[in-house]
């Protein structure tokens, strides 16, 4: 162990990470959010035709690997005439595969309110979008927080992949310094633990929380 290189390698690794694959995860996270809830609640319409829009989306994107999906946006989109940058591809790519995953989150946690929190809504009037913005989407919230969290953590680890069309966050400046130095078994097992304390830390505060919201809810 080149416990020098280590030392020197630690802050282009950390800075990779902070600047590249934190603000990448939560790009794609917060439009792969608004996506999810588009998706949720087409599955959840009488419509069959809007129902089935949603299903066929949740299962390609479940139903592909999320390198394919990230391939086929920035090596594939230029042979119909779209070209994109690394980035931008990227940020495409993993919202769609959150906002697939996430749906069924989403679908779920609004499915798990009571019918009768939407007939008090009802009662006193609100229209059934009222009632979703105010009544049901804020209980369905607290629900969905550990499973979105995790996703997230998982997205996090998952940027890495972005690295293969050459976005520059931590596992690309890993492959930079491992070949530039051929230590490849110690710069890839420092980027293991930097995304490991990146995980450790947003579980900390995805536990922190549950417990909060927690607070909230009657026992």
């Amino acid at each position: 162990m080149d416990w020098q290189l280590v030392v020197d390698s630690f802050w282009p690794l950390l800075l990779g990470g902070l600047t590249g694959t934190i603000p990448l995860a939560l790009a794609s996270f917060a439009i792969g959010l608004v996506l999810a809830l588009i998706v949720a609640l087409l599955r959840l319409s009488p419509n069959p035709v809007l129902a089935w829009i949603g299903r066929a989306y949740v299962s390609v994107i479940r139903g592909t690997p999320l390198l394919v999906q990230l391939f086929v946006i920035f090596y594939g989109m230029p042979e119909i005439g779209i070209r994109l940058d690394p980035w931008p591809s990227a940020i495409i790519a993993f919202s769609l595969n959150v906002g697939g995953y996430a749906a069924e989150v989403v679908r779920a946690a609004i499915l798990s309110v009571p019918k009768g929190q939407w007939e008090a809504g009802w009662t006193i009037g609100m229209s059934p979008a009222r009632s979703l913005s105010r009544i049901i989407l804020p209980q369905a919230a607290r629900v969905s927080v550990p499973p979105l969290s995790n996703t997230f953590i998982s997205l996090v680890k998952d940027t890495s992949l972005a690295s293969l069309i050459l976005v520059t966050e931590l596992f690309r400046k890993a492959q930079e310094i491992a070949a530039f130095s051929s230590e490849f078994m110690t710069v890839y097992l420092e980027a293991a633990f930097i995304y490991w304390m990146f995980c450790t830390v947003l579980s900390a505060g995805q536990n922190a929380l549950e417990k909060r919201l927690d607070r909230y809810v009657a026992h």
